[in-house]
């Protein structure tokens, strides 16, 4: 979990922080890095780009193949939502221990309500037997669908699901066992959708390679 919340910190303070915002546009698990204490840094900014307001910010696609956002294969203009699409497939990918693309491919309104939560998880990992720890896993899959919603206007900012993560505004009184996926997702999200739009994805190259460290986010 420290994972997962580091690297919304480190996109929190990339889209909000910086002046102009930064979107790495590359946001995957290949560039992700862990130093010998388990801290997580995001790496290769070769695709990056700087967010001008009074621009178009049309640009070329560019990303990793299965992390990369669905409108931008037809309107090619990149805005933090990329990100948010990218840093959406990354959390379930922790979670699960896989890439979460065949999930996903295969949601549907009846396989949600079917699917438990404690199924996907990753096997190798013992099940979070803490509440705290299973709230936030709960949390995390929660954010990451709506981080997922094909409507990029809908899915939360990075600033938004850090405070989330100091915050819970949602505490499920399920035990995590009996949760199910649908009891995850947001209220208007639709999970055809979903496994409609994700197949649309462009391969996109990047180069240089850059580090940066992940910084702290304080809420004010």
């Amino acid at each position: 979990m420290n994972l997962i919340k580091g690297i919304a910190n480190a996109l929190s303070y990339l889209h909000h922080d910086c002046r102009p915002p930064m979107i790495h546009r590359d946001v995957s698990s290949k560039n992700i890095l862990l130093n010998s204490e388990l801290e997580a840094s995001l790496s290769d900014f070769g695709t990056a780009r700087l967010l001008e307001l009074d621009s178009s910010n049309q640009t070329i696609v560019a990303g990793t193949y299965g992390y990369i956002a669905p409108e931008l294969a037809y309107t090619m203009v990149v805005t933090e939502k990329v990100d948010v699409y990218s840093f959406g497939i990354v959390v379930l990918e922790t979670l699960f221990g896989k890439h979460p693309g065949e999930f996903l491919s295969s949601l549907s309104p009846e396989s949600a309500k079917q699917t438990k939560l404690k199924d996907l998880l990753d096997a190798r990992l013992v099940p979070p037997v803490n509440r705290l720890v299973a709230r936030d896993v709960v949390l995390a899959v929660t954010l990451a669908m709506a981080c997922l919603d094909p409507n990029p206007k809908s899915r939360p900012t990075m600033q938004q699901v850090v405070l989330q993560f100091i915050f819970p505004t949602r505490n499920s009184t399920i035990p995590l066992h009996a949760i199910t996926v649908d009891q995850l997702m947001p209220p208007r999200f639709s999970a055809q959708y979903v496994a409609r739009t994700l197949p649309v994805q462009i391969m996109g190259e990047g180069e240089g390679r850059k580090v940066a460290r992940l910084q702290s986010f304080q809420a004010v």
